[in-house]
């Protein structure tokens, strides 16, 4: 299996090794696309653990994360859920975006984050001992809170907390091409539109150029797409719908390419 890139930007390498060591609960708060999942994929390489990840939404009831019976040819069998796989097998579960499923349905990852490190199984009648190996993990994108979508103090409370952000330009650049291969100078003209679009965040933008797009735009460019219209067809149309918007970034393309 390829390993995961992933650069550092400080010390969350160590803190995270020291966070599953005491199998602590962790929490990754951070912007779309600065590389959160990346990290955790990257952790979980470098701990030998398998990595169970569940994509979180606004319709995942608790017996999605923990499992249901199923109707067969020989009646009913029960089927666990991604969460309660990973506490089988000791495996890191990942619930990301965490705060997109509903409060009613996060509630279920209590007994987990503390020294009980239990899954009540309420329909199978039975309380699953999570493996040694287990810890959990979740992550959020803090721009995106609202009182409707957040989680509560009594769950955040439960996590050690990492937060993320998108790297300082020279490292940024580096990462881009280290993805793809893009050369230094052009992969830091894509990180100064970036730069340009995220001083919009809060003036137009609700969220500003994210690295995962400057690597799409740099695999357009290395696919032999003008940058220009890979930087248009990447970091600008979907991120806004606004003209003004897009105009200003536009001009930012065109004065860093022209």
């Amino acid at each position: 299996m390829e390993i995961p890139f992933y650069q550092p930007q400080g010390n969350e390498v160590a803190l995270f090794e020291a966070a599953y060591a005491a199998r602590l609960p962790v929490m990754v708060k951070g912007p779309t696309g600065c590389g959160k999942s990346r990290f955790i994929e990257a952790m979980a390489h470098r701990l030998q653990r398998p990595l169970i990840t569940v994509a979180c939404n606004e319709d995942m009831t608790a017996s999605d994360l923990v499992g249901r019976y199923l109707l067969d040819a020989n009646g009913t069998r029960w089927q666990d859920g991604p969460l309660t796989r990973a506490a089988r097998l000791g495996a890191i579960c990942y619930l990301d975006e965490i705060v997109e499923a509903r409060q009613d349905t996060t509630v279920v990852i209590h007994p987990l984050t503390d020294h009980r490190r239990q899954l009540p199984l309420d329909k199978k009648g039975e309380t699953l001992e999570a493996h040694p190996d287990f810890q959990l993990v979740i992550s959020y994108n803090p721009g995106y809170q609202s009182l409707l979508k957040d989680l509560k103090p009594s769950t955040k409370q439960r996590f050690v907390a990492f937060e993320f952000d998108y790297p300082a330009a020279p490292l940024e650049a580096q990462i881009v091409s280290r993805e793809t291969g893009l050369d230094s100078a052009r992969a830091a003209q894509l990180v100064q539109i970036a730069h340009a679009a995220r001083r919009l965040k809060g003036h137009g933008l609700t969220e500003g150029i994210s690295t995962r797009l400057l690597v799409y735009a740099a695999t357009l460019m290395q696919g032999g797409i003008a940058p220009p219209e890979a930087c248009r067809m990447a970091l600008v149309r979907p991120i806004t719908d606004d003209a003004d918007i897009r105009q200003t970034l536009d001009h930012a393309i065109d004065a860093v390419f022209g």
